[in-house]
């Protein structure tokens, strides 16, 4: 099976704390932040986008690797932001970092689970022996509307997976789906800003997908959460994750390690690669995770993965999600709105 050779992430440096928002709006900023478990989150700069996230995070992942861009075969992108309406992302990134033209490349988008959909095609590929490696990346800078609770989570950033049967750092034991036409948040072509079933998004939506695909996928493996030494699941908000996790037997002891949208936000289809991330900066030889994503609308992808001994030598050459954790510069929030086109009639 296909297992990942190296992993790379990052972050924009803005942040913009959750109060800031909320005096704004007159809200209650105490409330929004026991209610969502978020303190402040990531927002991308006036010349960041999906594309230079997902250029940025594959560089660090080829660094990882220790492999050429030359190696890459298939280059996936997952987002709900891409710059272009109708211009491939994938194709843009496979030649910033200096990949050849003979390559498959597409975009992919499921809210926030076309991240880790791209990782699985990547595996497919290179199972089947159509490429090498695969480069799986899921990048976004979310939108929110003004005084909508999305403000406070939608946020910026990205992680890359090189995916491949070389020098792995961790093996995919298995993965598998759980989809449904779940129609709890959408955005038509031309919307400028998503909208959301509101509480509607949580029961029928996150909590039956993610627990679904876990109890499949651990059903299939013959598995129990306590087999796992980490649980990731996607992170909307802060309390979701410790929900679901709670309510299919894992301790907070097993997800507090890829939490990442307490201090970040939901960077959606980078969500669940940026927590795999972190815990796998972590993580042992031999210890094992499990990682479940959710995609509104709705679907979840979950992976079985054991981390192996290339892990010790590579980390050395990579960035850690800690190094764009530290970088921190906070904005108000009428910079956030200049940053995030926000502010009508202006170029």
């Amino acid at each position: 099976m296909a297992g990942i050779v190296g992993y790379g992430v990052c972050i924009p440096r803005y942040r913009i704390k959750a109060e800031e928002i909320a005096l704004v709006w007159n809200d209650d900023s105490e409330g929004i932040k026991k209610g969502l478990m978020i303190n402040q989150k990531s927002v991308a700069g006036i010349d960041e986008d999906a594309v230079t996230i997902g250029v940025e995070a594959s560089k660090n992942a080829l660094a990882m690797a220790g492999i050429g861009p030359q190696d890459i075969g298939a280059v996936y992108t997952g987002s709900e932001s891409h710059p272009y309406a109708v211009k491939s992302s994938s194709a843009i990134i496979a030649e910033a970092i200096g990949a050849t033209p003979d390559l498959t490349a597409a975009d992919l988008e499921f809210a926030c689970k076309a991240g880790t959909a791209a990782m699985q095609i990547c595996m497919a590929m290179v199972n089947s022996k159509m490429v090498k490696y695969g480069l799986a990346i899921g990048s976004d800078t979310s939108q929110g509307r003004p005084n909508d609770a999305l403000e406070y989570t939608a946020a910026s950033g990205g992680a890359a997976f090189i995916v491949g049967k070389n020098d792995t750092i961790a093996d995919i034991n298995a993965t598998l789906s759980y989809t449904t036409d779940t129609p709890d948040f959408w955005r038509r072509e031309g919307m400028e800003f998503p909208k959301h079933g509101g509480r509607f998004t949580g029961g029928p939506a996150y909590f039956k997908h993610v627990s679904n695909a876990a109890k499949n996928l651990m059903k299939k493996q013959k598995t129990k959460p306590e087999d796992y030494d980490y649980f990731v699941p996607h992170q909307p908000n802060g309390k979701f994750p410790l929900k679901v996790s709670k309510s299919l037997g894992f301790t907070k002891e097993q997800v507090m390690p890829g939490l990442m949208v307490l201090e970040i936000g939901n960077t959606y289809s980078g969500a669940t690669p940026l927590g795999l991330a972190r815990v796998l900066d972590q993580a042992k030889p031999g210890d094992r995770i499990l990682a479940v994503s959710y995609g509104s609308g709705s679907g979840s992808d979950a992976f079985d993965i054991t981390v192996n001994k290339e892990i010790t030598q590579k980390r050395k050459k990579s960035v850690p999600v800690q190094h764009y954790l530290n970088d921190i510069e906070y904005i108000t929030y009428g910079q956030y709105a200049k940053l995030r086109r926000k502010l009508k009639g202006i170029d």
